[in-house]
């Protein structure tokens, strides 16, 4: 790639973008479309729905998050149709700060950054568009020109709302510069850019004692008092606070409730009424979505103090709470690993997980539901099938506890315990051990942890250690069953002759002899008992696959093992206890035979191509299950 061609061509792509005109062509230019003339509030949810959403088990998800923002999808669905949406609509919901609440690293800022990120890249789109008064230092909307009585006959013609008044500098502007014609003033489009404070402004607490509220709302520019003659005077006045660069767009506050309460005052008109005060004029007109985050702990004591009941009255409250599921918080540290220069280093197989598994154990709270432990919930919280229990019982659960996720242990601890393992010296490879012996490791040095949490997250190590186990085996288990495939298959076919003979009362024919003979009970027991179906279980559960086989067979497709997941659990298993003894003898021979030696180059090959193993941590696994297997 030539790096200059490249810059220079996206040069061209932005010169592309540039429009000036007046704001007579402005008009003209709202007569064919008016969305350019949307709210700030609208900007933000047409820029997500942009991206375009699926409906997935009952919940809408937005592809606009799916990047960066793991399993939390019931939140940002909530958030995006409670708020974004509602507000979109003119609802009064747009007259409310969005305050993202939630404990830490939980990924309120990302979704404000995202959020950034979004306006950016939207307000480059036709769609997106922005016109603004030029020269103006609030980027402000041109229809604020049209003089108030005559505003319902103009909204009428164009099919928009007009909304908002022209701030101090553009009124004086209007006088002096084009004599009151606003025909004349001259419009452009404008790009949304936190960088270049258009659109975004970001305000982020300090010291009370140094901080000036001038920061919100702008200052007197003392070096032109002289000149201008009066502080009231828009020449004399810096209109550079992030309340005024926020407007067409959006404004961050950081930690918004360690603010000092003056800073928050301005934000009760702002909110209600769409305006601020600033210096000495009238209350300046801002179209900007307000979104604060906040953790628990801070919200709790601010909405604990009557006096910021004013305030409170006007924030919508979004919780976001830990991610609880499995496979979405190993993408969560996958993603950050792959931002470092350490990818070099190869992570293995469930090594993730294992880290996973331990962090949602910390951030779910038991269920009072017979028979539910942690590990089960889990499970079905990760989309897993539990013997037992069914969808309702899930949903059952998830509403069970308001506050579930808002505590455990931080994706920023787990990651910072990846991070000690992965800087070893000269370590080509970690595996989910590593990974687990760090995290324990630094559950010493975790200094906001009592002694039981401690204890109780000990455990959680073990736990996860016991599922690793489980998933090592599986793993090897596949790797050493000769073409498994096919074994599978052909065990999976005779299980169903035999299933499909025993439902029927009828008998099955011998392929060899001929010969006709019960269905074989020991055969089909020696699977059930795989996955802990029970004697008196056995016949539901067989009427079960014959009436998937059925419901399949209906729609011209064939039934395959892998289609039912604890079916194709227990052929796996069986064939795993018909070769345990063979992975024994071969994983724990310190000198293995040709034969012995053949097959561990078989496995090590499949684990290798197939799974994503490297050299190392694949010989790490069979001395490990190997050594499991002999306990």
């Amino acid at each position: 790639m030539d790096i200059f061609e490249r810059v220079a061509a996206y040069r061209a792509e932005s010169n592309q973008l540039e429009w000036n005109g007046i704001f007579k062509d402005y008009i003209e230019l709202l007569r064919k479309d008016p969305t350019p003339a949307m709210t700030a509030h609208a900007r933000v949810y047409e820029m997500i729905d942009s991206y375009g959403s699926e409906v997935v088990n009952g919940h809408k998800r937005y592809k606009f998050f799916e990047q960066d923002i793991f399993g939390l999808d019931r939140s940002v669905e909530k958030l995006v149709e409670e708020y974004f949406h509602s507000s979109a609509r003119r609802l009064d919901v747009r007259k409310r700060i969005l305050l993202l609440m939630g404990p830490v690293s939980g990924g309120k800022s990302t979704i404000v950054t995202l959020l950034k990120r979004g306006m950016e890249r939207f307000s480059k789109t036709d769609k997106g568009a922005v016109y603004a008064i030029d020269g103006c230092p609030m980027h402000e909307e041109p229809l604020h020109l049209i003089p108030m009585d005559l505003r319902p006959e103009v909204e009428k013609e164009l099919g928009v709302r007009i909304e908002g008044s022209l701030c101090p500098s553009c009124q004086m502007r209007l006088k002096t510069e084009y004599g009151g014609d606003i025909e004349k003033v001259n419009v452009k489009r404008v790009l949304i850019s936190e960088e270049g404070r258009v659109g975004i402004g970001t305000f982020s607490p300090s010291d009370p004692k140094s901080q000036d509220i001038a920061d919100l709302t702008g200052s007197i520019d003392f070096s032109t008092i002289t000149e201008f003659g009066s502080e009231s005077d828009p020449r004399a006045y810096r209109f550079d606070g992030e309340l005024n660069k926020a407007n067409r767009g959006l404004m961050e506050f950081q930690e918004m409730l360690k603010c000092d309460e003056k800073f928050l005052w301005n934000l009760l008109s702002l909110t209600q009424e769409g305006n601020f005060k600033a210096g000495r004029f009238a209350l300046i007109s801002a179209d900007e979505l307000i979104i604060a985050h906040t953790n628990e702990t801070e919200y709790k004591s601010f909405i604990s103090n009557k006096k910021n009941e004013a305030l409170q009255s006007r924030m919508i409250v979004m919780p976001i709470p830990y991610n609880l599921k499995v496979s979405e918080e190993e993408k969560i540290y996958a993603k950050l690993i792959g931002q470092s220069d350490m990818k070099h280093v190869h992570i293995a197989p469930h090594a993730l997980k294992a880290a996973a598994i331990f962090s949602i154990l910390t951030r779910l709270k038991e269920t009072k539901k017979q028979g539910m432990d942690l590990v089960k919930k889990m499970r079905m919280y990760d989309g897993e099938e539990v013997e037992g229990y069914k969808e309702a019982d899930l949903k059952e659960m998830q509403n069970e506890y308001l506050d579930e996720g808002m505590s455990g242990v931080d994706p920023r601890y787990v990651i910072n315990r990846i991070s000690s393992a992965l800087i070893k010296q000269d370590l080509q490879c970690i595996n989910a051990l590593d990974v687990l012996r760090a995290i324990k490791d630094g559950l010493d040095q975790h200094a906001s942890i009592s002694k039981e949490e401690r204890e109780r997250y000990l455990n959680f190590v073990a736990i996860a250690r016991k599922e690793y186990d489980e998933l090592a085996k599986k793993e090897i288990q596949k790797a050493f069953v000769y073409s498994f495939e096919e074994s599978a298959r052909t065990l999976f076919e005779n299980y169903l002759d035999n299933i499909e003979a025993f439902c029927n009362w009828s008998k099955i024919r011998d392929p060899l002899t001929d010969e006709e003979m019960d269905p074989d009970e020991r055969l089909m027991r020696s699977i059930e008992e795989q996955i802990g179906v029970s004697e008196n279980a056995k016949k539901a559960f067989r009427e079960e696959i014959l009436i998937r086989i059925s419901a399949y067979s209906r729609k011209g497709k064939k039934f395959e093992y892998n289609h039912h997941d604890r079916l194709r659990e227990a052929i796996e298993k069986k064939l795993f206890v018909d070769l345990k003894d063979i992975v024994k003898i071969t994983t724990s021979t310190k000198t293995p035979d040709g034969n012995q030696l053949k097959r561990i180059n078989e496995v090590s090959k499949r684990l290798i191509e197939d799974i994503g193993y490297c050299p190392i941590c694949a010989n790490e696994l069979l001395k490990y299950v190997g050594s499991l297997l002999n306990r």
